[in-house]
């Protein structure tokens, strides 16, 4: 393989960041400046239309939220039943340890209140969370902070003698960001009166109606043990991110024990997008790499991922351009791979938005950040990833010409082209687009492996075949053929359980992150079916089991379902620490938007689009999304062995419509003079048909 020639010995790329101007490292001033400009971002302009679908939407109506039933009473409760919605009558304990356990009904996030009507000098009670009920206990909440094997670190929040009569609130270091279940228990002898408990929602703080998507989706499963799944998985999604987004002074505080929610996620004023409403709650851009994109499908609200990208340029060494593995306040260090969905996240907000002012603020510190991850491509055309910088998402194997990175650095470099073409930067667009053509080269020559149709983790020949390389080499068209494809998505399928893949990167491993890059290598591989039926193991599992909060998406699981998610892999056997409500989780919802309708951006804001859907065995779907142009919108069915799609798309674009099947496409009453599988469009609304 030939490379261009270096401008320093010790690199094998063009550096064509070299002749971009310094970059500016950030200063208040300047994070001033990007809150003026994210404040510009438009929210939603419409909201969905209204149908069956908004029976799965699981945000609340309101802001403010009552539990919903009574789960459990322990001791003596008298008028328990009174603390749940639609009521306000008063609730009284008696006798020490009683408590009464109340159940939300789904993940919710944000500030107590509650009326102490009567206390005596020596009445004092405390309260403890959990998402699962599995730790449903009146001594501890699941753990948030820090991990350890007694499960123990969160402990209680507790009200001690002498109480005050009236209304009680938490502060906002006090709230929780993450529970279904509430305990409230009686710490003495002595009688307790409280009524009226409510919770003040904080995530989505820029939001008044957090049920009003401009994105929808609705699709039957007729297969499957509830054919509503995949509309209710849409909607587990996008509730998901909405708990997910929370104020950048709200992120959690690092301590050894107990809880506080009140540090800063970085130097921004606004809404953030983290990784998790109960933990860490903090900015994680390989998280983003999967929860962006269902901001854009549900919500069409990119602000807090905007802001989420400066805070991780604000952490920008100057001297090397490396990037932080997270934000603050875990402000965590050495990852390659985060570095590059950082860089990829850039490009994904401006096709997004076309928020290029955003890209040209920040393409000093940008250019520098992709040269520091060309520097790490040797001799052998791939980039080889130190020891000190392969942290990823928890896996094993990070190190050395590792397929992720390489992945993740042929698309940061495809994405960067594109930027710099917008931004008039001809020469260092055509640098870009070199580099990465030889990093494809190189992919294919030194990882694929015929024998197995797969490709290896790294250039040793006793290498694994990892999910994760080889869902992300499918995603980014790092492959050759369609067979390559093919070969790949059945390759996937050796590690499948009843319940999802076992990921051969990290010993006992249901990963969702990882799982939702390879439901749409299944969907680009044109296997549909299997799409779906790893959606039905591995998120069926998740929306089901009784250990899970069956509204928003695990983090992660073992092979034989428990929470035992990277137990013995950082996580000190505390299965209390799994987060239950994780973005990185929610790759089904822009998956079954992108394939299964078929809508996808191919310029900024859809100015042009390409509409493709992957049909999947399914009778029917409909749904859409919103960009700052106007509402794309989908529904096809097939009848009779005939694909009808209805579509809407905003006036003043244009794009193309593909369909398999047989014959010439009908598109507004014309039959097309051949039987092409693609036809171009103009904004409007059509009616597309063809024999399948």
């Amino acid at each position: 393989m030939t490379f261009f020639k270096t401008r320093s010995p010790a690199e094998q790329f063009i550096k064509g960041g070299l002749d971009c101007p310094p970059p500016i490292f950030p200063t208040p001033e300047m994070f001033s400046h990007f809150y003026h400009l994210v404040l510009a971002v438009p929210l939603c302009a419409a909201v969905a239309p209204k149908g069956p679908w908004d029976a799965f939407n699981y945000a609340p109506e309101s802001k403010t939220v009552k539990p919903v039933s009574v789960r459990t009473v322990s001791g003596t409760v008298d008028g328990a039943d009174g603390l749940v919605q639609d009521s306000n009558a008063q609730a009284t304990f008696t006798g020490n340890s009683s408590y009464v356990v109340l159940d939300w009904g789904k993940e919710v996030g944000g500030i107590l209140s509650l009326t102490i009507n009567q206390a005596t000098a020596s009445s004092q009670f405390s309260f403890s969370f959990t998402e699962s009920a599995q730790f449903i206990n009146p001594n501890l909440s699941d753990d948030s902070c820090h991990t350890v094997s007694t499960q123990d670190a969160d402990g209680v929040q507790s009200f001690r003698a002498p109480l005050t009569t009236g209304l009680l609130t938490q502060t906002i270091g006090q709230q929780r960001g993450g529970f279904r279940f509430l305990t409230i228990v009686s710490n003495s002898a002595d009688s307790l009166t409280i009524s009226n408990i409510s919770l003040a929602i904080t995530f989505m703080p820029h939001w008044d109606d957090l049920r009003a998507y401009p994105g929808y989706f609705f699709a039957p499963d007729p297969n499957f043990h509830d054919s509503d799944f995949l509309t209710k998985l849409w909607y587990a999604g996008a509730y998901t991110v909405q708990t997910n987004t929370i104020d950048s002074h709200q992120a959690r505080q690092n301590r050894g024990s107990g809880w506080s929610n009140d540090a800063s996620g970085g130097p921004v004023e606004g809404p953030i997008l983290v990784d998790g409403a109960k933990r860490d709650r903090n900015v994680w851009p390989g998280d983003c790499g999967i929860s962006s994109h269902t901001e854009l499908v549900a919500l069409n609200d990119l602000l807090p991922t905007k802001n989420s990208l400066t805070v991780m340029f604000s952490t920008q060494n100057s001297a090397t351009g490396e990037l932080a593995y997270s934000g603050p306040p875990i402000n965590a260090h050495g990852s390659d791979t985060y570095i590059a969905w950082t860089l990829i996240g850039t490009h994904n907000y401006y096709l997004y938005t076309g928020d290029l002012a955003f890209v040209q603020l920040v393409w000093a510190n940008y250019t520098k950040a992709v040269g520091f991850l060309e520097s790490q491509v040797d001799g052998t055309g791939l980039a080889n990833v130190p020891t000190s910088m392969a942290n990823d998402w928890g896996r094993d194997g990070g190190a050395g010409h590792n397929s992720v990175l390489n992945a993740l650095l042929y698309r940061t470099l495809l994405t960067a082209a594109d930027l710099a073409t917008q931004l008039g930067d001809t020469t260092l667009a055509s640098v870009y687009l070199t580099n990465s053509t030889l990093i494809k080269a190189a992919y294919n020559q030194l990882l694929w492996d015929a024998s197995a149709g797969m490709f290896r983790d790294n250039d040793a020949l006793d290498s694994i075949h990892p999910q994760d390389g080889n869902s992300l080499a499918v995603l980014f068209n790092l492959t050759t053929s369609a067979e390559q494809n093919k070969a790949i998505s059945q390759g996937l399928t050796q590690f499948w359980t009843p319940i999802g893949p076992l990921s051969p990167e990290l010993a006992d491993t249901i990963i969702p992150f990882v799982g939702g890059f390879e439901v749409q290598a299944h969907f680009i591989a044109g296997e549909g079916e299997r799409a779906i039926d790893l959606l039905e193991k591995e998120w069926g599992y998740m929306l089901y089991t009784n250990l899970s909060v069956q509204s928003t998406l695990l983090e992660g699981f073992t092979a034989n379902g428990s929470l035992g998610y990277r137990a013995a892999a950082g996580y000190d056997n505390d299965l209390s620490y799994t987060s239950h409500a994780h973005g990185w989780s929610t790759g089904p919802t822009p998956a079954l938007t992108f394939y299964l309708l078929g809508i996808q951006l191919t310029s900024a804001q859809g100015a042009t689009w390409r509409i493709a859907p992957v049909l999947s065995g399914l009778p029917s779907a409909e749904g859409g999304l919103e960009t700052g142009l106007g509402f794309f919108g989908v529904k096809w069915s097939v009848d009779d062995q005939t694909l009808t799609l209805l579509l809407q798309v905003p006036a003043g674009t244009e794009g193309v419509v593909t369909l398999s099947g047989s014959g010439p496409m009908t598109v507004d009453n014309d039959v097309l003079a051949t039987s092409s599988n693609s036809v171009e469009l103009k904004g409007g609304n059509h009616t597309i048909t063809r024999r399948i």
